[in-house]
């Protein structure tokens, strides 16, 4: 197999810690290297470099045999690598296509005009090869971040790259999306490119890749052939020790205490007649395909976003007008599913981060004044707790983690609040295996001290592993419901689908129920 590109002793530091040490890799053409690893273990950094992003202090490339030095990523795209990244980089308020073909706009005649009916024909190719049917023209805010996802694969696609870097494409997609999204890889790998497939589904990496390179601690630890590698060893090198158990056993069980409670919450065309009780102690789970309108009940609820009939009670104290403001008074907590633009200031340094919902607290005298140290020393403990990986939280921004240690950032911001009320969505989206256990360590001590959580979740082998009673929504209503013992996969996945036979359980009597 023709190597295309090849690292030596690639090294990178940020704020004095080394996020890639001594790194030496061969990529080959037609094949797919599987890149896993922990948060924090140096795999978004080394491939950075490798898309021109950040520079390594030491160490060299080379691509088809010659140097390669890109300075920016225009350089790495010009040389033919094009790079997925985890955090999607579209223009909310541009068009898909203008998204697509921002770098490379085609052009025609001798003023070299924008060529407008090429855009729109090329674009409407490029989305039909990624399973998309969606006019050219739409704008990027107006679609769903599982459509976000495919935009920039084809985006991806129109470079017609000689390598490829995937870095969690699967957050955002459906069942039905990731699977035409590894139908699009097999035939690039067809055709001879390379491809560099992050992610933290080992099962999926272990299907998809030929070679699986494994880091931890900025350090490569393995690079085996996937079928040499074992999802549990996987697992045992990249933390360093074996994980037994992926869900933590629940230490108690829910009251029967209301602590919040839904009556009746419609918004046209987005949720109908939602009715629910989170209790006290209870691990609630949220599950539903894509457009279920899961994550838009969870700001409604919030006071994210308005709904226009219904109430909503925070024990046994109806909220007038739900607004983030009033959920934060209630000691309600949301981490939001879009953690980069809705959970975090990216350029503010950690601790400020962390102690963006607490600020009252570390108030002072008359005149409101922060107490920094307590507030430093608060912010550091609670960063401590869920094992954050960074330097000084005084310094850093935010913006310089890796995608799983941003999400720490922001549970461990609600966490400071001490809510009795935590709102979840995606909470473990683009995590590893061994920082979700301690986020599932965490959901199951805030059910022990009674607090209520409610997990939105695409997951459903994570809300089976933690909840004590799943609810399903289907086109923008309940219709499903099911306690710990009726869990099973197929009947849950059978509601999210909306199947006309399916037997409705209810939490009331266990029993079948026709709906």
């Amino acid at each position: 197999m023709t190597s295309l590109l090849e690292l030596h002793n690639l090294t990178k530091a940020f704020f004095g810690i080394a996020a890639v040490k001594d790194v030496s890799l061969s990529i080959n053409a037609g094949e797919t290297l599987g890149l896993i690893g922990q948060n924090g273990a140096g795999k978004s950094t080394l491939v950075n470099i490798v898309g021109g992003v950040v520079h390594s202090d030491s160490g060299h490339m080379t691509l088809n045999e010659q140097p390669y030095t890109p300075r920016i990523p225009a350089d790495a795209q010009h040389a033919g690598v094009a790079f997925i990244h985890q955090e999607l980089n579209l223009f909310t308020n541009l068009t898909i296509a203008e998204n697509i073909f921002i770098s490379n706009f085609p052009r025609m005649g001798v003023l070299r005009t924008i060529d407008r009916a090429k855009i729109k024909a090329l674009t409407g190719e490029l989305l039909a090869s990624v399973g998309l049917d969606i006019p050219s023209d739409t704008y990027v805010e107006r679609i769903s971040p599982g459509e976000r996802q495919l935009v920039e694969i084809a985006k991806a696609l129109y470079q017609d790259a000689s390598l490829i870097i995937f870095d969690e494409p699967t957050t955002s997609l459906t069942a039905r999306e990731t699977e035409r999204l590894f139908a699009i890889m097999g035939q690039l790998r067809a055709q001879g490119k390379a491809i560099v497939y992050i992610s933290h589904i080992l099962g999926d990496v272990q299907k998809l890749s030929d070679q699986i390179a494994v880091m931890r601690d900025g350090e490569l630890v393995a690079c085996e052939p996937a079928s040499a590698l074992t999802i549990k060893r996987m697992i045992s090198l990249m933390v360093g020790r074996s994980i037994e158990q992926l869900y933590p056993k629940r230490t108690t069980s829910p009251t029967t205490d209301p602590l919040l409670t839904a009556k009746n919450i419609s918004a046209s065309g987005i949720v109908e007649d939602i009715s629910f009780t989170l209790h006290k102690g209870e691990v609630l789970g949220l599950f539903g395909l894509m457009g279920s309108g899961r994550t838009e009940l969870a700001r409604m609820i919030f006071g994210a976003d308005q709904f226009e009939s219904g109430e909503i009670v925070v024990e046994g104290e109806l909220v007038r007008k739900p607004s983030p403001r009033s959920s934060i008074h209630n000691k309600i907590a949301f981490v939001t599913e879009n953690r980069r633009e809705e959970g975090l200031l990216m350029s503010i340094d950690i601790a400020n981060n962390i102690s963006l919902v607490s600020l009252p607290e570390f108030a002072r005298s008359m005149l409101q004044v922060i107490d920094q140290r307590q507030m430093f020393d608060s912010a550091r403990e609670t960063a401590n707790t869920l094992q954050l990986k960074s330097g000084d939280i005084r310094q850093q921004p935010v913006k310089s983690l890796s995608g799983g240690n941003q999400q720490k950032v922001v549970i461990a911001k609600w966490l400071l609040s001490r809510p009795s009320i935590f709102i979840m969505d995606e909470p473990t989206r683009g995590i590893d295996v061994g920082a979700k256990y301690e986020i599932y360590t965490i959901i199951d001590r805030l059910a022990a001290e009674g607090s209520g959580v409610l997990i939105i979740s695409s997951e459903l082998e994570e809300l089976i592993g933690m909840c004590d009673r799943i609810l399903v929504m289907s086109r923008g209503e309940i219709y499903g419901e099911f306690t710990r013992e009726q869990f099973q996969d197929e009947r849950i996945l059978r509601a999210a689908f909306r199947e006309q036979d399916l037997p409705m359980m209810s939490v009331h009597d266990g029993q079948a129920k026709r709906d």
